[in-house]
């Protein structure tokens, strides 16, 4: 048996079910799976979205209704050196027969996949544990939970769990001193790309799935999600449907050795292009129609705002004329002051000016003295 070291985590020893998860590394991070030590002998693998799955994905080394609470000395610990994840169940004892002698045992897990069952002690055959209360089972299983059709209305929504594969060990050659080796092998979900997947001799009944980037045969724990992404349509394609290759001729009008073109061809020729550049005119024309438009609205408002600058300029510079005159007039007291004379005959030389409304400033202007 795999030896622990001091600091390996306990999960149960006074309580009767004890769980404890932990994430277990994958090479591919898409697939990275939670592993619980429970403490009736088995590792459950998934998340518990439905109390069946704890019953068909798991590795159990010995499923069997033991019971932890027991005694002090009986303990589940597991340790993690990031290679290696092992799980151990120390001196536990059958629920209800716990004068029949205690048992200890592991599971060892290995990042390349390869899993060992470690039997240290077994005090009974395996074939005599009672699996009333409690299956009895030794090896691995997976499921899927899945939706899949239903020719009733009622069952649209309803869920499954498919147990699609299982691996058993013989119970009469699990023994005191005993130990099994699991060695997986190769699956449709290792490979990596198209041509891996298809190609791949290792492996048959694979398709590939572009939308998800993944290989599968389309049975197991992703199965929802392959039907929910239409994989099994798009899995019947081939990889060049994903990455089209040209035609290898495609760039054979370009090769020296080819012969020059004849007469006719040439006409064809010259009949295309003349086809590409009356079909690309109208587009042409109506750019030139609408810049022809702008640029006379603009035109028009230069010459208005010229033209406006002009008269105030001619107004100012000469203000003796009619129009200015006019101008003046229609202006309101509030804005031009009213100027009255009073003649004072000669004895001044200057008339004074009152100013009307509420404007501060006016002038003063000279008079002259006949």
């Amino acid at each position: 048996m795999a030896e622990f070291r001091s600091n390996g985590q306990t999960v149960g020893g006074q309580v009767g079910r004890s769980e404890q998860p932990a994430q277990e590394p994958s090479p591919d991070p898409r697939h990275t799976v939670q592993r619980t030590p429970e403490g009736r002998g088995f590792i459950f693998m998934g998340d518990v979205t439905h109390r069946m799955l704890t019953a068909t994905q798991y590795i159990a080394p010995l499923m069997a209704n033991f019971d932890p609470s027991f005694s002090k000395n009986s303990t589940v610990r597991y340790s993690d050196n990031g290679r290696l994840f092992v799980v151990q169940w120390d001196n536990v004892r059958l629920k209800d027969r716990e004068a029949e002698g205690s048992f200890t045992f592991q599971a060892v897990l290995d990042s390349n996949g390869t899993v060992i069952f470690n039997y240290r002690e077994v005090p009974i055959p395996v074939e005599q544990i009672n699996s009333t209360e409690h299956p009895v089972k030794v090896g691995l299983s997976d499921a899927f939970l899945a939706r899949l059709p239903s020719l009733q209305p009622s069952e649209a929504n309803q869920r499954t769990i498919y147990e699609y594969h299982r691996v058993e060990i013989d119970t009469e050659k699990i023994v005191s001193g005993s130990s099994f080796e699991l060695t997986p092998l190769p699956t449709c979900l290792q490979h990596t790309s198209c041509e891996l997947c298809v190609t791949s001799n290792l492996t048959a009944g694979c398709g590939w799935c572009n939308t998800l980037q993944r290989c599968s045969d389309g049975i197991d724990r992703h199965r929802q999600e392959w039907l929910d992404y239409n994989c099994p349509e798009e899995a019947k394609g081939t990889c060049e449907d994903y990455n089209p290759i040209p035609p290898e001729g495609s760039m054979s009008s370009f090769n020296q050795s080819s012969p020059g073109p004849t007469a006719s061809s040439a006409a064809d020729e010259e009949q295309h292009v003349t086809t590409d550049v009356q079909a690309g005119s109208p587009n042409v024309t109506g750019i030139t129609e609408n810049a022809a438009i702008i640029a006379g609205v603009v035109g028009a408002l230069v010459l208005l705002v010229a033209l406006t600058l002009l008269a105030v300029y001619y107004i100012n510079t000469h203000p003796t004329v009619a129009p200015p005159f006019y101008l003046m007039q229609r202006r309101t007291n509030n804005y031009w002051p009213s100027m009255k004379f009073h003649n004072q005959g000669c004895q001044s030389s200057y008339a004074e000016v009152e100013l009307g409304g509420h404007e501060k400033d006016g002038f003063i202007e000279s008079e002259q003295c006949l």
